[in-house]
């Protein structure tokens, strides 16, 4: 199937790419939980719009498929996360990454 979008697929690619290294790099340098949470869903995201671009370019469902997936995933992730961090504030009045060494083994 012949690709006939106004937007190249190289264009996608590219903008997933800055997506997920934007998140990535979120992820890496900041300390506060919620802004790592949302990272991890920004790169989600770019996977997601990586998942969509191909789909339509190969001219599948494929693609969709996985990304109705990953959406399930990332709402279950961020249900578990969020109760996580309230349980952690709830006894150390702080989400400060660095003072959650209390859940090493």
């Amino acid at each position: 199937m012949a690709w006939n979008a106004p937007v190249p697929f190289a264009s996608w690619v590219m903008l997933s790419a800055v997506l997920f290294s934007i998140g990535a790099v979120g992820f890496l340098i900041r300390k506060d939980p919620i802004i790592m949470f949302m990272c991890i869903e920004l790169m989600l995201n770019a996977g997601n719009l990586l998942f969509i671009a191909a789909a339509r370019y190969l001219g599948t469902m494929d693609g969709q498929v996985f990304v109705f997936f990953v959406m399930a995933v990332a709402a279950a992730e961020v249900a578990v996360g969020l109760a996580i961090i309230v349980a952690i504030f709830r006894t150390k009045s702080t989400i400060d990454v660095d003072e959650m060494s209390g859940m090493r083994g």
